[in-house]
């Protein structure tokens, strides 16, 4: 993550336009009931019972600047002065009603047009609009930072960086795809194996590069290293250790009663990727000795647990080719091909904020930068400068630095 050209303390919240919005709709409808009740309106044709929209907000502002321009011309052709201060003083109710509906709507519009600019993310920039609210790494004193920023992707090869692009989204997983389409699309054919971290494993994203992309992913998952680990493999407790009856399509719990399958669900998250689950349930969870350890379900309910049977290839795939020589060695090659080029930018490039504003421009601005890595990768281990003595290349460093 590369910190946006962005001052610190000018971002907006989904969550906060979303309850003042509520808050807005609220008081907005308790307004307009009030004016019909009191009759000072007539009744106007809305879209929708529960919210007043932007026009019919401009309507009510209308129909009331009408009655206050009525009681305008009457204090105008009026002589008696008592009369006339009557008239005021039923003025004065339409004429705060009015600029209070106008502020209604100018926020209803504000509060739009943050919503145009969100999109799917969850705070933005008002200096940078295009730049998320991320969590950066902790500073000297392991304070947490929340700053704008975008997500930069590489993809290298012997520490050479070969394609790129930037994202406003904080997550690695939702960028996998459309990170592939960039390469594919604009620099370079995907190769046999597609070779991430834990950030990227994800059932979206395994379906995506087998079946889309027709590739083998290399990829871990959150829980992988945790998995081979003897502590989890030798707690009893824990499903994924549970035997399978395929026959029955049971599970057997600690205990060796049968888990039964229930039921099949489908849980479609936030971006619409479904996944497809299958529900078990103990036969029986009353007087159980290992209860307390096996569930925190309530007394008279029996555990219940689901299965996500697609997951579980994909993890059994995963699993197979990591353990595989050939393939097990693509994988951990990652780590000393990726990160130093994170290293070269951040620490000796010093390139850490961006200097410009938009998406766009930050874009060519970083394929500067990572153009900059490779020309100097490439400088120094040209075949002429490898028997070099450890002070000509210091010097080297130094007139490519500058």
């Amino acid at each position: 993550k590369i910190e946006a050209n962005a001052n610190k303390y000018t971002f907006v919240w989904k969550k906060s336009i979303e309850n003042f919005d509520k808050k807005l709709t609220e008081k907005s409808n308790v307004l307009y009931d009030e004016l019909l009740k009191d009759k000072i309106i007539p009744e106007i044709e809305r879209e929708s019972a529960k919210e007043l929209s932007v026009t019919e907000l401009g309507q009510i502002e209308e129909k009331l600047a009408h009655v206050v321009e009525k009681f305008t011309e009457k204090i105008e052709y009026e002589k008696d002065g008592t009369i006339r201060k009557s008239i005021r003083s039923k003025r004065k109710v339409p004429k705060k009603t009015r600029k209070l509906v106008h502020d209604f709507k100018e926020r209803k519009c504000a509060y739009q047009k943050h919503r145009q600019i969100l999109g799917q993310r969850n705070s933005y920039s008002r200096t940078d609009p295009d730049a998320t609210f991320m969590r950066m790494k902790d500073d000297h004193m392991k304070n947490g930072q929340l700053k704008a920023a975008y997500n930069l992707q590489i993809a290298t090869n012997s520490q050479y960086i070969l394609g790129y692009d930037l994202f406003s989204n904080p997550t690695d997983t939702r960028t996998l795809r459309p990170f592939l389409t960039t390469l594919k699309e604009c620099f370079f054919e995907l190769p046999n194996y597609i070779v991430a971290d834990a950030g990227y494993g994800g059932e979206e994203n395994y379906q995506a590069v087998l079946e889309d992309y027709e590739r083998t992913p290399l990829i871990t998952y959150a829980m992988y290293y945790k998995e081979q680990k003897k502590k989890f493999k030798q707690n009893p407790f824990l499903p994924a250790n549970w035997s399978y009856q395929e026959l029955d399509d049971t599970f057997i719990c600690p205990n060796g009663r049968k888990m039964n399958f229930r039921n099949y669900s489908i849980r479609t998250d936030k971006y619409g990727f479904k996944r497809y689950l299958k529900r078990y349930e103990c036969e029986d969870c009353s007087d159980c000795p290992v209860r307390s350890q096996c569930t925190k379900a309530k007394s008279d309910k029996n555990r219940e647990i689901q299965k996500n049977m697609n997951w579980e290839y994909f993890k059994a795939t995963i699993q197979q080719l990591l353990s595989e020589k050939e393939t097990g060695k693509i994988y951990r090659q990652r780590k000393i091909d990726v990160e130093p080029a994170f290293g070269y930018l951040k620490a000796c490039l010093g390139f850490t904020r961006f200097s410009v504003r938009g998406k766009q421009q930050a874009h060519n601005e970083i394929g500067f930068a990572l153009m900059a890595v490779n020309l100097r990768k490439y400088r120094l281990n040209k075949p002429e400068n490898k028997g070099d003595s450890p002070n000509n290349r210091k010097n080297r460093r130094l007139k490519i630095l500058f």
